[in-house]
């Protein structure tokens, strides 16, 4: 059973989001963009850059996990279900329990709280704007 939303409760959104007011967090977060733009160039442009960064290391950091869990499932594949030799097999079992080892560190990255650089330095940017403000 889906949930139903009427038109008319979409078409009173859609004229929310340009009545000058704040919204939404979308909303907020261009609003607070701006103010830092027109208050301090130099830390927005440093915020910005900071941002991007963290995007590219997030896609880095995805697409090694998956090329990880990849691998590990290939390897579990070839130890069931291909016809290898003895020797082969041995091997495969071998690198099988390397990568788990692997595998749980990723794991860890994705589901285990921690101290993250990045996010050390958006909270200093953060922080030197609001000192900035206070001065």
């Amino acid at each position: 059973m889906a949930i139903r939303i009427s038109s008319d409760l979409k078409n009173r959104r859609k004229k929310r989001q340009h009545d000058g007011k704040v919204n939404t967090s979308d909303e907020m977060i261009n609003l607070n963009e701006e103010a830092l733009w027109e208050k301090n160039p130099m830390e927005a442009l440093r915020y910005e850059k900071v941002e991007s960064r963290k995007k590219l290391n997030w896609w880095a950091r995805f697409s090694l996990s998956l090329i990880i869990v990849t691998t590990f499932l290939f390897l579990v594949w070839l130890l069931f279900y291909a016809e290898l030799p003895q020797e082969s097999r041995d091997l495969i079992n071998i690198m099988v329990g390397a990568y788990v080892a692997v595998l749980a560190k990723a794991t860890d990255y994705w589901f285990k709280d921690k101290d993250d650089p990045e996010h050390k330095e958006g909270e200093a940017i953060s922080n030197g704007k609001h000192a900035s403000e206070t001065e």
